[in-house]
């Protein structure tokens, strides 16, 4: 399930869905995606969202390592 480009599956723009990431073509947006990844296998999400395939799961997974490669993260103190 390589993945060269999210951009081929993935649009911003602020006239859709207020600018959130979602899938071209759908009103998906790739952070409901993200979410049930935590819960749902890649199966149960293709059979929920039939427009999707396996290559939009991996361009989600893409555009949110990319999306925090140059984020700064703080540990708490505890």
């Amino acid at each position: 399930m390589g993945m060269k480009n999210w951009k081929n599956y993935i649009e911003i723009s602020t006239n859709k869905m207020f600018g959130k990431p979602i899938f071209i073509g759908t009103r998906i947006p790739v952070d409901l995606i993200l979410e049930k990844l935590s819960t749902d296998s890649i199966e149960e999400i293709l059979l929920a969202y039939p427009t999707l395939s396996k290559e939009h799961i991996s361009a989600s997974l893409m555009f949110a390592s990319q999306s925090i490669k140059n984020e700064v993260f703080y540990a708490n103190a505890s």
